[in-house]
């Protein structure tokens, strides 16, 4: 599903307009972003939490050099699933095809 399909769905779902649903998903996406880039975490209870990790530093390869490169310690985004997020995803008995773009069914 993309982000079309998701705001053609909640449109038709919820009657409202698809500019004023497109509007408040981007801005969600925008809070979320700044959110996370700011330090803080979102916890949405029964569905999930949007949390920044911690990478450790660490020595890495460049193998076309072969040469040891630091990679410094660094955050990254993660969402960790609620409880009752991962119930109803384990009651899902096969799972779509994921039809994105340049997927040729191969």
């Amino acid at each position: 599903m993309r982000k079309a399909d998701l705001v053609n769905q909640i449109s038709e779902k919820t009657g409202i307009p698809k500019v004023d649903v497109l509007v408040t998903l981007e801005t969600m996406f925008k809070e979320v972003k700044d959110t996370l880039a700011g330090g803080e975490n979102i916890y949405i209870r029964g569905f999930g939490s949007f949390i920044t990790k911690k990478r450790a530093a660490k020595i890495g390869r460049n193998i076309k050099k072969n040469i040891a490169v630091h990679i410094p310690e660094h955050y990254i985004p993660a969402f960790k699933p609620a409880k009752e997020f991962v119930a109803e995803v384990k009651k899902l008995k096969e799972p779509k095809p994921d039809e994105g773009p340049g997927d040729d069914g191969v």
